[in-house]
């Protein structure tokens, strides 16, 4: 399934696009680490063992990079058969102390970028009439809680991106997939996150970076749609969508944690 399969992953010098990476070339596959630290992205590819594997410094909010990014790559491996968006980080505060700055950072890099690279790498695979496209939306994106606002918009405009441009791409030969994960251990709560009170409060619930990792596989492996993780988060959105009012009143205090 991934051998020899050219796959494009943004935001993998740390978590789980770093993972990612390791998991894909175990696999056959040659991933392609992009990020703004190439310094980070070095250290990931010496876990790669020496198997192919390209690394370009990429800030996602500029279209220009973008383009001419995504444009090196194909020029150099000839295609791009997955792409994993990945890249986005997040900031816990409640709206009235939020800056509108923040917030604007936030959608330009979660969401926008999301969109920038896809609009990039759309185009290629529509004339092989094949590929693959996995955005890393967020449980946040279907549920939402206090001091997540600007956060929880950029994942809940992923999803709706995710889920339009699926149905544009009916019988194109191009999947697209939704990874929905909870809270995850990775070094993206040392900014959203600095007090480390959340982190302490949900450690119980916290995935692990490999489970989401498998995940993503899993999803390109089976072409499946869209995964909620964990189980019991996926349950709570079906809830929240039949019941929301109740959903509230129950699972308030067990969602604002931050």
């Amino acid at each position: 399934m991934f051998n020899g399969k050219i796959a494009v992953i943004t935001g993998a010098s740390s978590g789980i696009g770093a993972i990612m990476a390791k998991k894909l070339s175990e696999r056959g596959a040659v991933p392609v680490l992009m990020a703004r630290s190439e310094d980070k992205l070095t250290q990931v590819a010496a876990s790669l063992n020496g198997r192919p594997h390209g690394i370009y410094r990429l800030d996602v909010t500029s279209n220009e990079q973008v383009m001419h990014t995504m444009q090196q790559v194909i020029e150099r491996f000839g295609r791009i058969d997955i792409l994993i968006n990945n890249a986005g980080y997040g900031v816990f505060e409640t709206f009235t102390e939020a800056s509108l700055d923040e917030i604007e950072s936030m959608m330009d890099v979660n969401y926008m970028g999301t969109v920038r690279c896809t609009k990039a790498v759309l185009p290629h695979m529509l004339k092989a009439k094949s590929g693959h496209i996995v955005n890393i939306a967020s449980m946040a994106g279907k549920i939402g809680s206090a001091k997540s606002t600007g956060y929880s918009a950029t994942k809940h405009a992923v999803l709706g991106f995710t889920n339009c441009l699926r149905q544009e791409l009916t019988g194109s030969g191009i999947h697209m997939s939704a990874i929905n994960p909870g809270p995850i251990d990775t070094p993206f709560f040392d900014r959203a996150d600095p007090s480390g009170n959340y982190v302490k409060n949900i450690q119980w619930f916290m995935l692990k970076p490999d489970q989401v990792a498998d995940k993503v596989l899993k999803a390109i492996e089976r072409r499946i749609p869209e995964i909620d993780m964990p189980f019991v988060a996926g349950l709570g959105v079906k809830l929240f969508q039949l019941f929301p009012r109740a959903f509230d009143k129950v699972a308030g205090k067990m969602m604002n944690k931050k």
